[in-house]
């Protein structure tokens, strides 16, 4: 039985794939609250392979290790910000608060005692010190088991890591047969060999891309991804900064390049309202990757949206009403980077 310690533990993790480390901090959880809440992390991101498995499967999984405690586990999924913590932290308290009022207090008791566990000394668990609000309990993690190594040995060898509850085990073997399975361990090939084109570097190099974020009545311009990593995902038009180029003139030629807009490079150089930098060091499985983004407003027009079609790295391009964006189906962080430059 649970003490009377909290209400309510937090657990927020992305659980690509879900550990003995994690299993160790839910087991403390449910020895020190009565529910303990666990926040999926990067859920409604396309598969990739820090990503590879959606919000729905691992809640599978979790629940699976969890069977005697269903009724007192609350999964939810959390979206990432990762261009804006105030952002993030405002969606952790909400979602918090969401899952806490299905269980109100009784008459005359006080407001639910919440608090945080993660696991300390350990980088995944930052965030015990982002909610001053709710106490934070620390778990010492298991044999200092990291999901990312676990995870590149099993798209790689196809091993799955004792390290790993055995339901878990037995279900990443069944999605091993899977097709999807198939192709992300074949990006993760081609990202090893790209990798191994600067490994001989004194030190690993950091790459300089640019990212045109065009909008024209309530429409974006995307790209389908037409080779490796991320092919037929959703993108952004861009691509690498040239040895002896400017930044703008880089965005203008990819732009220009990968869609074929019918409109003259002057006027797309004009209608430049913004410019950001987005350097999360995570944002690239092909390696330290920086991306000038550019914000590029189209004034309507009545003969509609400019005429576009795929070219270069592009198989496709096409105009998306804002609306319609999906996460799930965008390369990389780009759903972010459109987030944050259109506000």
């Amino acid at each position: 039985m649970p003490t009377d310690d909290f209400d309510f533990l937090v657990f927020i993790g992305r659980f690509q794939p879900f550990h003995l480390g994690h299993q160790k901090v839910v087991e403390t959880a449910l020895q020190y609250a009565q529910r303990v809440i666990v926040l999926v992390g990067s859920s409604c991101q396309p598969r990739t392979l820090r990503n590879p498995w959606t919000f729905s499967e691992r809640e599978q999984c979790i629940r699976a290790v969890f069977t005697h405690a269903q009724e007192r586990l609350l999964i939810a999924p959390l979206l990432d910000e990762t261009y804006n913590d105030q952002g993030w932290i405002t969606r952790v308290q909400q979602t918090v608060h969401g899952l806490t009022c299905r269980f109100p207090p009784k008459i005359g008791s006080q407001a639910p005692r919440i608090g945080l566990i993660g696991h300390s000394k350990d980088h995944s668990s930052y965030y015990l010190s982002m909610f001053p609000q709710w106490h934070s309990l620390a778990v010492e993690n298991v044999q200092g088991i990291s999901s990312t190594p676990l995870r590149e040995q099993y798209f790689h060898s196809g091993d799955i890591s004792t390290a790993i509850p055995t339901v878990v085990r037995e279900w990443l073997a069944d999605f091993a047969t899977t097709d999807t399975f198939t192709q992300i361990a074949s990006e993760w090939e081609f990202v090893r060999q790209y990798r191994k084109g600067w490994e001989v570097a004194p030190y690993p190099p950091t790459f300089v891309t640019v990212d045109a974020v065009v909008v024209q009545s309530g429409h974006i311009l995307l790209i389908e991804r037409k080779a490796r990593p991320g092919k037929g995902q959703w993108a952004l038009p861009g691509g690498f900064l040239d040895a002896h180029e400017k930044l703008r003139d880089a965005v203008i030629r990819e732009l220009r390049e990968e869609t074929r807009i019918k409109v003259p490079a002057p006027v797309l150089a004009g209608s430049i309202v913004k410019e950001q930098v987005f350097d999360d060091p995570y944002r690239s499985a092909r390696g330290r990757t920086i991306t000038h983004a550019f914000l590029i407003e189209l004034k309507a027009d009545a003969a509609g949206l400019p005429k576009v079609k795929g070219g270069d790295d592009a198989q496709h391009a096409f105009w998306v009403p804002l609306g319609d964006l999906n996460p799930e189906k965008l390369f990389e962080d780009h759903f972010q980077i459109i987030k944050t430059m259109l506000g």
